[in-house]
């Protein structure tokens, strides 16, 4: 359109029904467009977008002391896929009636776990044992 003084722009932005925005205040005459920027931010915020984050959370896997072979694999298997989202992961165990006597398999049960799982974990709270329930936290490195 070329240079223009700013009453002029105004009035022909407000025909059009369109926002005049100034685009670069530095140069010499200022430069300035007639668009809708109302329109303009919201599609710039759309290709901005908010940034995407993971908040750690405790995924809680339950065992027990008579939990079979496979069954404490496919616990591993799902611990391994917890971690490699960088959630923190509790295993915990319940005794009940007799096993009390037997918590001693619990924690060589843990044991094995914290062997398998050292290469993508570090043990943030090793097992303890609180009333009838053996614990224990791991973290992703």
């Amino acid at each position: 359109m070329g240079v223009l003084e700013t009453e002029q722009a105004l009035a022909m932005a407000s025909e059009v029904g369109l926002d005049l925005v100034e685009v670069s205040p530095n140069g010499e005459p200022p430069v300035c467009r007639i668009m809708d920027y109302g329109k303009w931010k919201y599609r710039r915020g759309k290709k901005v977008g908010k940034p995407k984050s993971h908040i750690p959370v405790l995924k809680e896997i339950r065992l027990r002391p008579k939990t079979g072979e496979h069954d404490q694999q496919v616990k591993i298997k799902h611990a391994r896929e917890f971690m490699s989202k960088g959630d923190k992961v509790l295993f915990s165990m319940r005794f009940r009636g007799r096993e009390m006597a037997h918590y001693d398999l619990g924690v060589e049960m843990f044991q094995q776990i914290k062997a398998q799982l050292e290469d993508i974990a570090k043990v943030e709270t090793d097992w303890t044992m609180s009333g009838r329930r053996l614990s224990m936290v791991l973290a992703p490195k």
